[in-house]
């Protein structure tokens, strides 16, 4: 069963939303805040995600964009109350697959949903290496040399944004940003064990601590 993230802080909305896509076959995850949504798509994987602009605490857009710059290529339709062509325009160019706005029939949403899902089938993001480590984000693998590795998502999530910055210290708060989210509520030394596991699955090397700063790929200097 295809599996939907429903970003959509109206509740009445979203149970409509949600019953109508259930019928249409899809299984329903549901998120209300800005918060919620980003840690969903970080903890799990969607064939598509429903996103609402006008959120609590936040805009549909930082979640749009949170995922698109980890080179996430889940197809996102917005649903919005907001018409004007500016808002749209935005959506797009933040990396939305396509655009809908209410009210609107769940027939209509339905197609929409179908086709994008067919649009973005296919499509490929980057693979990133450093030295023997090959991480593709397309199936979220992780090889070391010709050995695949198996990493939890959070160890996976914490590689992935060390890979997409090479060369560049990343300060421990932006490593738990990208990893959860913007989630404050983790414990504060987090982000140390899932560096931790990932040297003893990878290699002591693969990851230094710069004292006061953060972590970066590679050994120190």
């Amino acid at each position: 069963m295809s599996r939907l993230l429903l970003v959509e802080d109206d509740r009445m909305l979203g149970d409509a939303l949600a019953a109508a896509l259930a019928q249409d076959g899809w299984s329903i995850d549901r998120a209300e805040d800005v918060a919620s949504a980003r840690l969903a798509l970080v903890d799990h994987g969607y064939t598509a995600v429903l996103l609402d602009l006008g959120l609590p605490r936040g805009s549909g857009l930082d979640v749009l964009m949170a995922l698109r710059q980890r080179y996430d290529t889940t197809p996102v339709l917005i649903i919005t109350a907001r018409d004007q062509l500016s808002d749209r325009v935005r959506g797009l160019d933040a990396g939305a697959d396509d655009y809908i706005v209410k009210p609107f029939e769940a027939g209509e949403l339905g197609a929409r949903l179908r086709a994008v899902v067919r649009r973005t089938q296919g499509r490929v993001a980057p693979v990133l290496r450093h030295g023997d480590i090959v991480l593709d984000p397309a199936d979220r693998s992780v090889r070391l040399g010709d050995r695949p590795v198996r990493l939890g998502v959070h160890e996976y999530r914490t590689l992935l944004a060390l890979m997409e910055r090479p060369g560049r210290v990343i300060a421990r708060d932006m490593l738990e940003s990208l990893v959860y989210g913007g989630d404050g509520s983790i414990e504060s030394n987090t982000i140390a064990v899932y560096i931790h596991q990932l040297r003893k699955k990878l290699g002591e090397g693969v990851i230094s601590t710069v004292h006061g700063f953060g972590y970066r790929l590679g050994e120190g200097e």
